[in-house]
Formats: structure tokens, sequence, C-alpha cells
């Protein structure tokens, strides 16, 4: 079960899928981590804690909603294609010797984010979304490395691979309880399903009497529950030039208590089942805190994010133990974020290139989970541009782009003293999103048909 030993068993060539993820990091716990916020949020290394906006949803800040203008509606629609590739050093397992690097890459495409917001009343509004918060995909191989095993039976070779997501549904209520000063606060339900199969076969039986068949096993993990947030924003200077705001949330961790159905089946002529268990699983979202600032001109946005996750508290003990001692923990994480936007000139009327938005930003953080004791750093770089769609109009049409990597080529030490490469992964995404900002006249009733 060396899950890392055999990345380089997967298609080498670039294939599409509906999967958002293409890596042997999700096999464990609920998959990659998707990047939360619109598309302009995401040009700008994702953030937007402390970002008010009257014409963009703000999938990050509850306390955002109350920015909404009366008689106004905003929809944010987003879709994404991603290009990974993973690359990985190979040992061998009993002499430790370099086997040399391996690779493979895959293509992704699927929606992001569907969002709204609306007002309620003066400095009340409400908010809504539909997100990607985590996937799984992985196929890889691994083969035997037990002398007995090797001995009594022959070559096995085991196959593991996965497939699914967890989405989230957020509802909230955003109230400027005084000029400058709003509080939020929202529910979050998740639910998915997550699909992981393995299987072993006997490639060079050694007793050769057929008596060894090939067992299957599927392990579903099905969600759905509930978690929540508050946050607050408190705009230190806001006028008809600029502003700067702060802003701040605070997530309320809680039990996934997916619910697991374990299946084992023989590969026999009638595909017996010769297993099955249904349990609760024990892993919780993080509590999470988080913080920003941002500042707004006539041309110039400027933000800065920090994120702290609590993964390890409560999931201290849910650690999972390949062979040779390879362990899986899971880790807090820390995850800086900074974003500019730049638009030249808003009120242009002959030069259209000088009322587009251009944006830039920079990720950095850490992963969830350790391995073999290593936790893994990952980065993002990002740009994007926004096309307005009318002259002072506030809806606009949103391309953004993304390079980002996780992890290294250097060598994990399991406990049997085996060396394992741990598998580096870079990834391009391309991302388009339709910003619609409904103006008064939306509301006004015509006087004649």
């Amino acid at each position: 079960m060396v899950a890392f030993m055999a990345v380089a068993t997967w298609s080498a060539a670039a294939q599409t899928s509906a999967t958002n993820a293409f890596s042997p990091y999700s096999m464990y716990g609920i998959g990659e981590l998707n990047t939360q916020g619109t598309l302009p949020m995401r040009s700008m290394g994702g953030v937007g804690l402390a970002w008010r906006s009257t014409s963009m949803s703000n999938l990050l800040n509850p306390a955002g909603y109350s920015a909404t203008l009366r008689k106004s509606f905003i929809f944010n629609f987003g879709a994404e294609g991603m290009h990974v590739m993973n690359s990985q050093n190979r040992y061998d397992a009993t002499s430790g010797a370099a086997l040399g690097r391996v690779k493979n890459s895959k293509t992704s495409i699927n929606f992001h984010e569907i969002a709204l917001q609306m007002p309620l009343a003066k400095g009340l509004g409400l908010g809504f979304s539909l997100t990607p918060y985590s996937s799984v995909g992985y196929n890889t191989t691994a083969i035997e490395q037990d002398e007995n095993t090797w001995a009594e039976v022959g070559q096995v070779k085991y196959n593991y691979q996965g497939e699914g997501d967890i989405t989230e549904v957020k509802l909230g209520i955003g109230w400027e309880i005084f000029k400058g000063f709003s509080l939020g606060v929202a529910g979050m339900y998740y639910w998915g399903d997550i699909d992981r199969e393995y299987s072993s076969q006997v490639t060079h039986d050694i007793v050769g009497d057929g008596s060894y068949l090939a067992a299957m096993g599927k392990n579903n993990f099905s969600v759905s529950n509930f978690k929540f947030q508050v946050g607050a924003q408190y705009s230190v200077i806001n006028n008809d030039k600029r502003s700067l705001t702060i802003g701040a949330t605070y997530d309320i961790g809680g039990s996934l208590r997916p619910k697991v159905t374990k299946s084992v089946y023989l590969n026999d002529a009638f595909t017996t089942e010769v297993y099955r268990e249904d349990e609760r699983g024990e892993i919780r979202l993080p509590m999470q805190i988080a913080g920003g600032v941002f500042y707004q001109d006539v041309k110039w946005s400027v933000g800065f994010d920090y994120v702290y996750q609590n993964w390890k508290g409560k999931n201290a003990k849910l650690t999972e133990t390949i062979d040779n001692g390879f362990e899986v923990a899971y880790a807090n994480t820390s995850t800086y974020k900074v974003g500019v936007e730049y638009t030249p000139n808003r009120f242009d009327v002959r030069r259209y290139y000088n009322r587009m938005s251009y944006r830039a930003g920079l990720r950095y953080g850490n992963y969830y989970q350790t391995f073999a004791g290593k936790q893994l750093n990952q980065y993002a770089v990002t740009v994007g541009v926004g096309f307005p769609l009318r002259f002072l109009g506030a809806s606009s049409i949103d391309v953004g782009f993304e390079y980002g990597g996780r992890g290294t080529n250097a060598t994990a030490t399991a406990v049997s003293g085996a060396r394992i490469g741990l598998v580096r992964q870079h990834y391009f995404k391309f991302a388009i999103g339709l910003s619609m900002f409904g103006e008064d006249y939306w509301f006004v009733r015509p006087k004649y048909d």
C-alpha cells in the first residue's frame, strides 16, 4: 500500500476529466481544498475578507453582504480548467537505490461558484453561494515489497483509485449596525460523496494452482452536515475618494460525521461480496480564524489576508499508517494572501482598455496534512482581467490565470527506514466568470408595455 511509490503508473499523456483533483495527496482525508472566492478575488491571490463592494459578491466574509445597495441584485458565476503536472523520485524498496524520476499530467474542467447577493433593507443584505469545497482524484498502483509474500504467493500488484467532491452551500446575512461597522453570520451546509476503491492482483503466481483470486474493496464516504461562520468589517477610512477597511471571520469547526460504507468483493464469476460494514467517520472541519485589510480608491485596490486553520485539534488521532510505517497525519495551517487591482480610468469614454480592471496576486501557505512528518508548502501566482460590459456599468466578464505548486521531490523516510519519494506538483488554471450587477432600472415597473 505504498501510495507514493507508483505515481508513474498514471497515464503520462494529458487527459480531460470532470474531476477537480489529480493528486495522490487527495488519497487521504477529504482531498484537496479549493480556493474560495469569486474570480476577481481569486485573481488577486484570494484576498477579500475586508473587501466591501456594491457590485461584487463577497464569499469570504458575510459582513460584506451589508454593502449591497437597495434596489440592486448581484450575481456571480465562474468556471475553471486546470492542468496539473506531477513528478516523483522513485527508490528501490530493498536497497534504497534511486530508480529515476517519473512524471505525468492531467487536465480537468469544472464550475467554481454560483453566488448571489441582494438587499433586505437599508444596510441589511443577504448572500447565497454554491462552491466546491474539496476534491478527490487519484489512480495509482504499487507492487508488494514484502519478501514473505513474494516467496509464498508471488508478485502482487495493488491499485488504488478514488474520486468525488464535497460542496459547500452558504447562506448568510450582513448588517451595517452603524456607519462603517458591519457584522455578518452565515450557515454552511456540506454535502457530497467520495469513493475510494482498491484491488489486488497476483501478477506472477509462483504457486500456479490458480487458488488466489483478486480482491476488490470500495469505501464510500457520504457527507451531510453544517457549520457556522461569523464575520465583521470596519471602515477606518470611508469617503468619496478612498476607503480603508479591516475585516475578520471566525469559523466554528464541526464534525462532518460522514457515513462510511466499506465493502470487499472477490473477483470471481459472481463478484461475491464477502464483507460489508457501515459506520460513522470522525473527521472534523477546522476552527478557522482569518483577518485582512483592504484599501480602495478610484484606480487602485490592494488587499492582504491571513488565514489560520486548526486541522490538527480533534483530528490528531486520525492518522493513517501505510506500508513501511509511512504515516499521514493532520497539521495546522497558515496561509498568506496579497492582491492588487488597477483600473486606469473607469470614466474614459474613448478608450475601452482604460476601463478594464487588471489584477494580480500571490498566495503562500502549507497543506493540512503531513507525510512521514513532512508538511508540504504550497503557493500560487495569479493574474486576471475584468472586461466591463457597458460604459459606467458594474457588470463584467472576468478571466483569470493561476500558476501554482505544492510539495517537493525530497525523500521521506518511513519508520522501517524505506526511502519514499514525495510528489511535486505544478499546475496551471484558466478561469472565466460573469459578474452581473442589477441596477435600479431592473426594479422599475415600466409605464407602457
